[in-house]
């Protein structure tokens, strides 16, 4: 799907006339927030509540803390991976086979780097989402409607959207907060955003997990 994105849609990357992969960094985030993610996370506490197996986990000698950290790497992991293969488009069109010729390499590498810390920012808001109900359905719709919120929020700025309010599109929307990785800027701001997101949810999942304690 990413393929034909990247090399289709409104005309696809041979006939942009440049060597850039601004589109492959303005998809990948959009392609994991709309299915990767939510599809990952959300039976990652929900099934344990469903299937009655999380009093057994949370019984064993392991801390809570460790459970929810725990699965947060490894769905955050698997998302690494499908990331890591997407390196395969720079590496076959500008090194071996096409050869197409010299590519900035610090949009990439600054690209890259944004779609690791986005990419714990989605995982955690899906991991913490998941642990509040024990549907995976529910969970899944939940994560997808709020990443597709986060993402097309920043659409809403075309609509002519007041100063002050498209000051707050721009600090809340994911794309706006990737449009700097994608041009080859480190803003510590947008850094700082994606880290506090995942940490929040991250806290706030295990406060989930804590509550059923006293339940």
């Amino acid at each position: 799907a990413l393929g034909l994105v990247f090399f289709f849609y409104n005309g696809g990357f041979f006939q942009a006339n440049r060597a850039s992969l601004v589109p492959l960094f303005v998809q990948v985030p959009r392609g994991l927030s709309f299915l990767v993610v939510p599809v990952i996370t959300m039976r990652l506490i929900a099934e344990e509540k469903r299937s009655g197996t999380l009093e057994m986990l949370i019984t064993l000698p392991v801390r809570d803390s460790d459970v929810i950290l725990g699965k947060f790497l490894g769905a955050w992991g698997l998302v690494l991976v499908l990331i890591a293969a997407t390196a395969l488009y720079p590496i076959m069109m500008f090194e071996f086979p096409w050869d197409l010729g010299s590519l900035d390499s610090g949009p990439i590498l600054t690209g890259y780097l944004g779609l690791v810390i986005y990419s714990a920012a989605a995982v955690s808001i899906g991991l913490f989402l998941s642990s509040l109900t024990d549907s995976q359905i529910i969970a899944f719709f939940i994560t997808f409607l709020l990443l597709f919120f986060l993402h097309m929020l920043g659409t809403a700025m075309s609509l002519g959207l007041p100063a002050a309010g498209e000051t707050v599109v721009n600090f809340i929307s994911f794309d706006a907060r990737m449009n700097g990785f994608i041009r080859g800027v480190i803003n510590l701001r947008d850094v700082i955003y994606f880290l506090s997101i995942t940490v929040g949810c991250l806290v706030a999942s295990f406060w989930a997990l804590e509550r059923r304690k006293w339940a």
